[in-house]
């Protein structure tokens, strides 16, 4: 058997055309144009490399960016100062500070200053304080967990009632999509470095989510005959062979699972791509919210 491959870039194309479509819905029924606003500090390579990705997305889908590019050396409170100023834009509906922030500055204070109604990247504190309660769901929900649940559903992955192990407890992947899974219905297991037998417990796993630092660490054999496997791994790992010297690896070893998942994510081209549209996602329903068109 062969797993089906939960294919990120092309759902994440096809969110991207019903975005743009809702977006050109709205604009000429509503004359409402939504406005994403990136805030990026300093000069990391990477995250310039990811702003620019998510702006000219945005723009691609005929969403208005709006770029903020800080110096480096800026203070805590000009940078709070910043986001209120955006926080009172009623053209801005999605505000995203690209993390990790200089060492100066405090990232929880950061995030706390974002309003929540335009908190599309899911990250103020108290939208997930919201994903641990049951009965109460956030404003938004974090991009790329948001992202793995997606593509459940977009295969028709069931999760109510299933078996999910989530491996990895981080703040940004793991814990979010547990909680999204147990406000789904799924029966829990959220596993750690120090958990025993990791191996057994993933093979008990339905949904298997790979949310750790280990390049190929989920084997054939941690699997579950038909389960659905999310791999949000991306490592760098050395190939003399490729051509640019190393290769992409998530944290399945894709050969031997895909001969034993129903469903399996790629990498690269699995939770990825899903990030960033789900943020256009939840920019276009920040701008519905603000227009009264939904609750």
């Amino acid at each position: 058997m062969t797993a089906e491959l939960l294919d990120g870039r092309a759902t994440a194309t096809t969110i991207r055309e019903e975005v743009k479509a809702g977006v050109e819905q709205l604009e000429a029924e509503h004359d409402v144009v939504p406005g994403l606003a990136t805030v990026l500090v300093g000069e990391n390579p990477a995250s310039q490399s990811y702003v620019s990705m998510k702006e000219r997305q945005c723009e691609q889908a005929e969403m208005r960016a709006f770029g903020r590019h800080l110096p480096e050396d800026i203070s805590q409170a000009d940078l709070t100062a910043e986001i209120a100023a955006l926080n009172a834009d009623p053209k801005v509906h999605g505000i995203l500070v690209q993390l990790p922030l200089p060492d100066h500055l405090d990232e929880d204070e950061t995030l706390a200053a974002i309003a929540l109604e335009k908190d599309v990247d899911g990250f103020h504190p108290v939208n997930i304080a919201r994903l641990t309660l049951q009965g109460v769901e956030p404003t938004f929900a974090p991009c790329m967990p948001l992202g793995c649940v997606e593509l459940l559903d977009r295969y028709n992955v069931g999760i109510k009632g299933k078996e999910a192990v989530v491996l990895g407890p981080s703040n940004i992947v793991g814990l979010p999509t547990a909680m999204l899974l147990l406000h789904r219905g799924a029966t829990l297991n959220i596993c750690h470095p120090h958990t025993e037998d990791l191996p057994g417990i993933s093979k008990r796993a339905d949904i298997l989510v790979a949310a750790i630092d280990e390049p190929a660490m989920v084997k054939g054999d941690w699997v579950k005959p038909g389960a659905a496997v999310i791999d949000v791994g991306w490592s760098r790992v050395k190939d003399e062979t490729a051509e640019k010297g190393y290769r992409v690896m998530g944290n399945v070893d894709f050969d031997e699972v895909k001969e034993i998942a129903g469903y399996v994510t790629p990498v690269p081209g699995g939770t990825g791509p899903m990030t960033i549209a789900m943020l256009l996602q939840n920019t276009l329903l920040s701008a519905e919210r603000r227009a009264g068109l939904v609750d």
